[in-house]
C-alpha cells in the first residue's frame, strides 16, 4: 500500500473570532461536502469527520455526512474520526457503514474509539463507570458482525443476538481502526485485535509517541500477527499555506478561538497563545503547520521515527473560512502528497533491496 496522506475535520461551529458569529449548522456540512470534493480532486487519499453531540459541532451522525460526500466524490476514502462506539450500537454502525460503503464503491472505513468527549453517554443512557467495558464488548461484537452472518452473541453492555440477519452486506470486509490517544491499554487492544492503529498525537513533541508504535508491534507480534502487515496512522492538527509564515497568520486566530471554545470538554479558555502555537509547529513539534516543503519534511521526519502508513492532519481547526481551506487542501494534495509518495517508496524500496 502506497503511503496515504488525510483530511480530518470535527464540524466544530466555533464563533468566528472577527465577528463573533458561530457558522449555522447547515452550511458547515455543505462546506464539509465541499472540502472532500476538493481533496478528492487534489488526489488526497482519505476525508474523515468525527462524531460529537453538542451544539457547537455539526456532526452527530457521520455515516450520514460521509455519504452525502460519497455522492460527490470519485476515489477518495470516507472514514469516521471516531466513530465512539462505546455509546452507540454496534449493528446500526455495521448497518450504516456497509450502506455508506456499497454506495461509494467500496470506500468507507470505520475508526472506533472510547470518545474523549462524554456527552454521548448520558445521552443515550449510558453510565462512564463502563466507560472501558463498553467499548471492549462493543468492538468484540462490531467485529463479530463483519465476519459472519447471522451473528450469534452474547454480553452484559447490550441485548444478547441470537442468529441475528444484519443487513445489508458490503462486498468486502469493512476496514475498521482503532483510535488511540495516550493510553497503552488501548495500544496493545489494537495489537491483539490485529486492527490497525489510529494515533492521535494533538500536542507537545511527537517523538514522545514513538514507544506506542514499537509497542504495538511487539504486542501484535506477541499476539502471533504480522506486524509487517498491520497499518498505523499519526493524526495531528495542522494548516498548510505558501508560506510559514501565511500559515500560523491565516489560521492561528481560528484555532485559538477553536481551542478556547470546545477543545475537548477541558473547560473554556484554556489559551493557545500564538507563542505555543509556533512553538508546535517547529521541527519537534506536534503541528502540521507551514509550507508544503515544511510539511514535507515533517512527514519525512516521523516515518524515520513511526514507519507509519498514513498521515491525517486535522487542517483548520475553529473555522479557517472556507476559501482558505480549499486552498490548503489544494496545497497538500498537489505539492506535499506527490513528494512524499515518491519518497518513501524509494525508502521502503531501498529497505527491501537491502533485506533480499
Amino acid at each position: 500500500m502506497a503511503f496515504e496522506l488525510g483530511i480530518y475535520h470535527f464540524g466544530e461551529l466555533t464563533p468566528d473570532p472577527t465577528t463573533v458569529v458561530p457558522p449555522k449548522p447547515g452550511a458547515r456540512l455543505r462546506e464539509l461536502i465541499e472540502q472532500a470534493r476538493a481533496a478528492d480532486d487534489a488526489g488526497l487519499d482519505v476525508f474523515a469527520v468525527g462524531e460529537h453531540h453538542r451544539t457547537d459541532f455539526a456532526v452527530s451522525s457521520p455515516a450520514v455526512v460521509l455519504t452525502a460526500m460519497a455522492e460527490n466524490t470519485r476515489e477518495i476514502k470516507l472514514s469516521s474520526a471516531v466513530t465512539v462506539l462505546s455509546s452507540d450500537d454496534p449493528v446500526r454502525v455495521f448497518q450504516q457503514f456497509a450502506t455508506l460503503d456499497l454506495i461509494s464503491g467500496g470506500r468507507a472505513e470505520i475508526i472506533a474509539g472510547r470518545g474523549s468527549y462524554t456527552e454521548s453517554f448520558p445521552l443515550f443512557g449510558y453510565d462512564l463507570r463502563d466507560y472501558s467495558d463498553l467499548f471492549a464488548q462493543k468492538l468484540d461484537l462490531l467485529l463479530r458482525l463483519r465476519e459472519e452472518n447471522p451473528v450469534t452473541w452474547r454480553g452484559t453492555m447490550r441485548p444478547p443476538l441470537d442468529q441475528g440477519d444484519i443487513t445489508p452486506r458490503p462486498d468486502r470486509e469493512l476496514p475498521v481502526w482503532v483510535a488511540v490517544g495516550g493510553t497503552p491499554a488501548s495500544v496493545i487492544r489494537a495489537a491483539r485485535l490485529g486492527l490497525p492503529l489510529s494515533l492521535a498525537i494533538i500536542g507537545g513533541s511527537y517523538a514522545q509517541f514513538a514507544p506506542f508504535a514499537e509497542l504495538y508491534r511487539q504486542a501484535a507480534k506477541e499476539a502471533g500477527h504480522d506486524p509487517a502487515r498491520l497499518k498505523v496512522s499519526i493524526n495531528s492538527p495542522g494548516f498548510v499555506a505558501a508560506s510559514h509564515q501565511e500559515a500560523i497568520e491565516v489560521s492561528h486566530p481560528y484555532f485559538q478561538a477553536g481551542w478556547m471554545a470546545n477543545h475537548h470538554q477541558r473547560g473554556r479558555g484554556v489559551p493557545m497563545p500564538r507563542q505555543a502555537y509556533e512553538a508546535q509547529s517547529s521541527p519537534a513539534g506536534a503541528f502540521f503547520l507551514g509550507s508544503p516543503q515544511e510539511i514535507i519534511d515533517k512527514v519525512m521526519a516521523q516515518y524515520e521515527l513511526f514507519r507509519h502508513d498514513r498521515m491525517m492532519i486535522q487542517l483548520g481547526f475553529g473555522n479557517v473560512p472556507q476559501r482558505e481551506m480549499l486552498k490548503s487542501i489544494e496545497l497538500l494534495g498537489s505539492q506535499v502528497a506527490p513528494v512524499v509518495r515518491k519518497e518513501i517508496a524509494s525508502l521502503e524500496g531501498s529497505a527491501t533491496e537491502e533485506t533480499a
